[in-house]
């Protein structure tokens, strides 16, 4: 038997079934009533009457509890409970004090389907209610102690819990809206890492398949080195996506140096790259963001700049904020990917990346072509390696 989560409306049968059973054990306490018409000598038109006013009264107060926790239409719930109030006082009136209990569920439905707002008038005032017509129906004070202090702590014990399963019901919706966050994240770091892998990957294939188309009639040697070159950086880009997809990919600037210096001789572009750089003191994140940059950089300049040189610097800065590793891709092309005021996907990702990394990215024309730089925070000062 499955139960019901506090906060959590029934779902099926079986859970209607167990809230039901769980709000009706506290109707209990209609036994002075029931016993009333049962062995109360009243008429049979009045124990009819009172049987089915009593029926009204148990379905109109299982209505009432059963909003607890939810959105606030305080009109409707405000008339119900004057219905039930006249209801209780019209009964106790005319059958006797053994009716004063219903107020009793007056005043806790008033604390369960109110606001608390609203409650802390209206708990009293249903008590105040039974305490009048205790002083009006006969032999009525003597059931004032016993129904008055439930009457108070019952209705306010049951504001307390409305709070907790509203508050309950909030945690459950940010819960929710959490795992959709965490879910979009991931998905916007995989759109990243595919768009930079794959954008980089096939940029070389393609022209190492036409450099080989090119050098098949005279030089089939040659044109069988580009294509073992095309295998390696397929079979590699598939182990970067597989290790992107598992979220376990960590780019590196030394890697990333020499896949541009390849990229770069395939398109014909002359480059000048950095020595072996020492990324000590750098964290992972950092170092993994500038060789996303420097990637998405030389894929840029291979693809859509139209250059014949490209001059790469990794240099160490001091400024005002503190040291930072500072990476510079300059090419004499025609341009970026496209204009400065509507940056790409990539740039978007990569100005994504940095910024997580507490790091910033510039990319602009400049007299020679189009500059792009990226900064992240350096730890202490090393040796990261000179510009060509």
């Amino acid at each position: 038997m499955s139960g019901v989560n506090i906060g959590q409306r029934p779902e099926n049968r079986t859970q209607k079934a167990i809230k039901v059973m769980w709000t009706a054990i506290w109707l209990a306490f209609l036994g002075a009533p029931v016993d009333d018409l049962l062995h109360g000598g009243h008429a049979l038109g009045v124990r009819v009457l009172g049987w089915g006013a009593l029926a009204v009264f148990v379905v109109w107060y299982m209505l009432l509890v059963f909003r607890t926790g939810r959105g606030d239409r305080s009109g409707v719930v405000l008339g119900s409970l004057a219905v039930l109030a006249a209801e209780s006082t019209a009964l106790a009136l005319t059958l006797g004090r053994s009716w004063l209990v219903l107020l009793v569920y007056v005043s806790i439905a008033s604390g369960a389907a109110l606001p608390p707002r609203l409650a802390r008038w209206t708990i009293p005032g249903a008590s105040a209610l039974m305490a009048a017509l205790a002083l009006l129906v006969p032999d009525g004070r003597a059931f004032l102690g016993g129904l008055l202090v439930p009457a108070l702590l019952g209705g306010f014990a049951m504001t307390g819990v409305r709070e907790l399963i509203r508050t309950t019901i909030a945690l459950r919706e940010a819960r929710a809206t959490v795992a959709q966050l965490a879910a979009n994240e991931e998905r916007l770091r995989l759109a990243r890492d595919l768009h930079d892998l794959l954008g980089h990957s096939l940029s070389l294939i393609t022209l190492k398949s036409e450099l080989a188309g090119r050098m098949l009639p005279d030089h089939p040697d040659k044109a069988a080195q580009q294509v073992a070159d095309i295998e390696q950086v397929s079979r590699q880009a598939l182990v970067d996506v597989r290790e992107a997809v598992t979220g376990y990919r960590r780019a590196r600037i030394a890697p990333e140096l020499a896949g541009a210096k390849v990229a770069l001789s395939a398109a014909g572009v002359a480059a000048e790259l950095p020595g072996e750089p020492d990324p000590t003191g750098l964290d992972e994140e950092s170092e993994a963001a500038l060789a996303w940059a420097l990637r998405e950089a030389v894929t840029n300049v291979v693809r859509h700049s139209g250059a014949r040189r490209c001059v790469v610097e990794l240099l160490r800065r001091q400024t005002l904020d503190g040291a930072v590793l500072e990476l510079s891709v300059e090419d004499d092309g025609s341009g970026g990917p496209a204009p400065v005021n509507a940056p790409g996907n990539g740039l978007t990702g990569l100005a994504e990346r940095l910024a997580k990394v507490g790091g910033g990215l510039e990319a602009a024309g400049s007299h020679r072509g189009f500059r792009l730089v990226a900064r992240v925070p350096a730890g202490v000062a090393t040796d990261v390696g000179s510009g060509a």
